[in-house]
């Protein structure tokens, strides 16, 4: 399959062989980034795919004009997480002459609802990459106080060293998620 214009074969695990050893993965969050998501349905075969709430929301701002952003941020907020209410926004923004905006939500709107089938206590964390996003951030922070690395070693113990702090902060501090059903 190619994506992002590098070659990788899920099956094989030629690209990245990690892929191999992930099991249980139910639920692929990203942007609309088709590459990805044809990626993540090779690899990751009864994975479903969710789009980031806050990625679509931005989207559809980019084809909605200035003076009517505010009223269709809210508008789209209230509508996540029911799915005929998704469906009548996009079609009062077509009304209204926003086709793109509405074209956007339409496409999206299967992977916009597949958080839903999750635990409530679960559902307003697995909606966006904010997780994967704070983490990345984070790293991207402590490489940059580093500057240049004398080896890749040294670069993968720094970003190990930062993976485990928060696994432990999360493991024996804040939770992100709790496993226990209420």
């Amino acid at each position: 399959m190619k994506t992002g214009g590098e070659n990788y074969s899920a099956t094989s695990g030629e690209k990245y062989p990690a892929v191999d050893r992930l099991t249980g993965v139910q639920r692929i969050i990203s942007d609309g980034h088709t590459g990805i998501q044809k990626a993540a349905e090779a690899a990751f075969l009864g994975a479903s795919w969710q789009m980031c709430q806050v990625h679509c929301l931005r989207a559809v701002l980019k084809n909605t004009p200035k003076k009517h952003q505010k009223e269709v941020v809210e508008s789209l907020k209230e509508a996540y997480g029911d799915e005929q209410r998704l469906q009548d926004l996009a079609d009062d923004l077509n009304t209204r002459g926003y086709r793109k905006a509405a074209n956007t939500i339409e496409r999206f709107l299967p992977g916009l609802m597949s958080y839903t089938v999750f635990p409530k206590q679960h559902q307003k964390r697995i909606r966006t990459t904010n997780l994967m996003e704070r983490v990345n951030k984070e790293l991207k922070r402590r490489a940059k106080v580093v500057g240049a690395f004398p080896n890749e070693e040294s670069l993968l113990r720094l970003a190990g060293s930062i993976l485990m702090d928060i696994n432990e902060e999360w493991v024996t501090g804040r939770r992100y998620l709790t496993m226990e059903k209420e």
